[in-house]
């Protein structure tokens, strides 16, 4: 590439999503290490509009995956391609947990307050993966977790008050093995010199 790498540089380049965890749980302290970096993510006006919730409770988990599943599958009823396919049959299994039986899962929530929430909440989620790599702890973006958000029970339990949405659920834990490379498509980039 031409470029020297640095530490930085490199997590950014090896961070992957992990769907296998063991059941090594994730320290608080390690958790507030992940959250802090997620805060130090730049924001819109400085508003910094998130608010997080840190779900280590599995059966909560599971209830919420089960919520979610029935929503993911209505809306890829008509995909065709075969990744869809093949998560259509995941998601059809009873026992499959959207949140992969991860030992936590962080919500992040954003104000409905800020007009720049949804990225300002999804530079906070990315600090986050790549802070937890850093630290030996894999990550996933669950977007499928966000169907939490018609359900008014579940929301309450979680103690989610209707001034904010969810905009990244994630896991996190220590992966069963860590996978491999993934190809990256050469990006389509138009210079002005």
């Amino acid at each position: 590439m031409g470029v020297a790498q640095n530490n930085v540089i490199e997590n950014i380049i090896t961070r992957r999503s992990i769907r296998e965890y063991t059941d090594r749980k994730v320290s608080d302290e390690d958790i507030k290490v992940i959250i802090d970096a997620g805060v130090h993510a730049p924001s819109g006006f400085d508003s910094q509009p998130w608010f997080f919730v840190v779900v280590k409770n599995r059966g909560m988990m599971k209830r919420m995956s089960d919520h979610c599943k029935p929503r993911l599958l209505a809306q890829l009823a008509e995909a065709t391609n075969e990744a869809a396919i093949e998560f259509k049959k995941e998601l059809a299994q009873e026992d499959f947990n959207i949140f992969y039986d991860a030992p936590v899962l962080i919500i992040i929530l954003g104000s409905n307050a800020a007009f720049t929430t949804d990225y300002d909440c999804s530079l906070c989620a990315e600090n986050m993966m790549l802070a937890a790599h850093s630290m030996g702890i894999g990550s996933c973006w669950i977007g499928t977790g966000c169907f939490i958000q018609d359900n008014p029970e579940l929301l309450e339990e979680l103690g989610i008050t209707p001034d904010y949405r969810v905009i990244a659920p994630i896991v996190f834990g220590y992966a069963v093995k860590e996978p491999g490379e993934t190809a990256k498509k050469e990006p389509e980039v138009v210079w002005i010199k």
